[in-house]
């Protein structure tokens, strides 16, 4: 199957056109998918000289959760929630902030690419006080994921440029034929605001550490997807099974060195002692995608699938378990209503 030029690619496209083959070129000049990418990486460029807008109303953890389910359209029990918001506030803190390096001002630089996925524990309690990005500056939802359903494996493989993993033999207790589904790249930006961080310290009767010169209207931008999942439903209207793959995130920056900047948010109030050093013992070039785990409902161990560094989460009620890996800038996920060494034995038999 033809494979599309990675994102890298397109906005060079845009950048350096000339830095680019003439197979990529010729592909691109013909191809509706990546000439929509272009567009966006047009969208980009333009977008880091303009002023971003006021703060928008938006719902991150709700984009999250439209991002990473593989059903969307029902409403989800309180079993299926813990596997709908894999990344929460402190999570989201980790992959916009997770790298070093120094971003020039007046564009965008890639300072975060996704090598490994590492869980980040964050208890319930701790999960319901933290606050969110918009509490110390902008947050906007450029571009969202539009999962949708599609025809078959084919319209999925097309529509996200991914190739979609076969199953080699499916587990007990899944059976039919698999529908499929498809979504596009989200792609969110945000923006440091020296007056945000002042207010939400004065509401929490303290005093924000100084801000370090430059941070104040930095901004970071986060891409992921596009994707695809292969889904095998239940009797119970959820999926029994899920195999699921995405482009991973990456994250770009304007303005300050990007440890400064993780380093300060990492110092402000809201975020629980615990959760900040968890995030600040992950490698420092900005390789290493966190995972939110929350002790109470699940348990994360480390494993391998086919060579590569994978998370094993199992629920504390035994009823699902998934398993995510990363290979060659693409995050693949397998989940469902089965033990975790079923989830294993289908994710390191993937064809």
């Amino acid at each position: 199957m033809t494979r599309h030029p990675n994102d890298g690619v397109l906005r060079r496209l845009v950048d350096e056109p000339l830095g680019v083959a003439d197979t990529d070129r010729e592909h691109v000049a013909n191809c509706p998918i990546c000439t929509e990418g272009v567009a966006m990486a047009q969208k980009d460029a333009l977008f880091t000289a303009e002023a971003l807008p006021a703060e928008a109303d938006v719902d991150v953890d709700a984009a999250w959760r439209r991002l990473a389910a593989a059903d969307p359209g029902r409403a989800p029990s309180r079993t299926r929630r813990k596997w709908r918001s894999p990344i929460i506030a402190g999570a989201a803190v980790g992959v916009l902030l997770a790298g070093a390096g120094a971003a020039a001002a007046g564009d965008w630089f890639q300072i975060f690419r996704t090598e490994r996925i590492a869980p980040v524990t964050v208890h319930q309690a701790d999960l319901m006080a933290m606050p969110d990005l918009s509490s110390w500056g902008d947050v906007e939802i450029t571009s969202r994921p539009q999962i949708h359903p599609v025809g078959d494996a084919a319209a999925a493989e097309k529509e996200s440029g991914l190739d979609l993993p076969e199953v080699a033999e499916l587990p007990r207790g899944v059976t039919g034929e698999p529908s499929y589904q498809a979504g596009k790249r989200i792609s969110a930006s945000f923006t440091f605001r020296a007056a945000k961080v002042a207010a939400f310290a004065q509401k929490q009767g303290e005093t924000p550490p100084t801000m370090p010169a430059g941070l104040d209207g930095s901004s970071f931008r986060l891409t992921a997807g596009p994707g695809a999942a292969t889904v095998w439903s239940s009797k119970q209207g959820v999926p029994s099974m899920i195999v699921a793959r995405a482009v991973a995130p990456t994250a770009y920056s304007t303005g300050v060195p990007f440890v400064t900047a993780r380093d300060y948010l990492l110092s402000l109030s809201g975020l629980p002692a615990d959760v900040a050093a968890q995030l600040r013992r992950f490698t420092a070039d900005g390789t290493t995608l966190p995972l939110h785990v929350m002790p109470e409902e699940m348990t994360s161990e480390p494993t391998d699938v086919g060579g590569a560094p994978a998370t094993l989460l199992s629920s504390s009620d035994g009823v699902m378990s998934a398993v995510v890996w990363v290979r060659a800038g693409t995050v693949t996920l397998v989940a469902g209503s089965l033990s975790g060494d079923e989830v294993l034995t289908v994710a390191r038999g993937l064809r």
